[in-house]
């Protein structure tokens, strides 16, 4: 199993470059980043700086959407990082819930991401793409042996079929081991019906992780404030999936619909953020099925769960008050322990 870290973008640059290179030290091969343009600082111009002072962390969006900019821009800026750092990116591509939302545009629909997914690696690879309109385009400068793969986050049945199709990977932005095994197993069918090996479709659990002490409630109590915000960030996910298909319905497990009952509104202001005051909906038991808290045994036993189901990597989203010591403790204990 491979392990990535998910940071947000905030300033200074210099800090988030920081923490990569001390997750690389550790034992981390992927370097991600929100990307949310007006939440956050710019993650392309921070790439650059990561990939200069890493040796072989592999870097990308976790995610970024067909709305932000535009397929060529998108796909030249990947090209060009490869072109100097030697393919040391991966381009995690989504909806765009808070990047277009804030922006005060919709979430791009599956179709949209289809393409340009397409798209863009055709490009970022050498070849030529058509951009719409009958523009065909093909980067002159790319050297042969580029590169890049491109992981789709999904939840819903239809964009878990299109990421068995079309994506190189599939990203999961939760831990929970029931609701993975379900959707891990939707994907690898439509990757089988595609005509793919399911097993070229990478699979990326991403959560939040918070390594504590002991297992006292204390601990445990702490840890779980520490990382509510994501199961509202799910939450506004799972909210779309229940417009689209129902409150019930055997489209969508009913694991990961329930606990949205309570849910009142959202404000992106807060997204992604310990303390997110539009989060007190979220029960413990949600904190504990989509996260990993506890003490360093309990992550490596939820995370030999998750790699029997067919885990790749799993990305922890290091937002909380336990940074570097998260980093350390996974490189310490968690991630020898999974790759002995």
């Amino acid at each position: 199993m491979d392990f990535g870290l998910v940071l947000q973008t905030d300033p200074p640059a210099a800090g988030v470059v920081e923490l990569m290179r001390r997750a690389e030290r550790n034992g981390f091969t992927h370097g991600w980043t929100f990307d949310s343009t007006v939440l956050w600082q710019e993650p392309f111009v921070i790439y650059s700086q990561i990939l200069a002072n890493t040796e072989r962390m592999v870097v990308g969006p976790m995610v970024t959407n067909p709305g932000t900019r535009t397929w060529e821009v998108t796909a030249s800026t990947f090209a060009t990082l490869n072109d100097m750092f030697g393919n040391r990116t991966i381009c995690g591509i989504g909806r765009g819930d808070s990047a277009m939302r804030v922006a005060g545009r919709k979430p791009n629909t599956l179709a949209r991401i289809e393409e340009a997914m397409h798209v863009i690696r055709e490009l970022a690879e050498g070849r030529e793409a058509d951009l719409g309109s009958g523009a065909v385009v093909k980067f002159p400068w790319v050297r042969p042996g580029a590169e890049l793969p491109v992981w789709m986050a999904a939840y819903g049945p239809k964009a878990l079929a299109i990421a068995g199709a079309k994506a190189d990977g599939f990203i999961l932005q939760l831990a929970d081991v029931y609701l993975t095994e379900w959707m891990v197993k939707a994907v690898r069918e439509a990757a089988a019906a595609a005509g793919r090996d399911p097993a070229e479709v990478k699979v990326c659990v991403a959560a939040p992780a918070y390594v504590t002490e002991d297992d006292s409630p204390q601990a445990l109590a702490h840890a779980r404030e520490q990382c509510r915000w994501f199961g509202g960030m799910v939450g506004n996910h799972v909210a779309d999936l229940v417009s689209k298909y129902g409150e019930v319905s055997s489209a969508v497990p009913q694991e990961l619909t329930d606990y949205i009952r309570a849910r009142e509104g959202y404000d992106y202001s807060h997204h992604g953020r310990t303390g997110n005051p539009d989060t007190a909906f979220v029960p413990d038991e949600i904190v504990d099925r989509f996260c990993l808290i506890g003490t360093p045994e309990q992550h490596v036993e939820k995370l030999r769960a998750l790699e029997a189901l067919g885990v790749d990597q799993f990305a922890v989203y290091d937002m909380h008050d336990a940074k570097e010591s998260t980093i350390d403790a996974y490189g310490s204990t968690v991630i020898p322990a999974l790759r002995a």
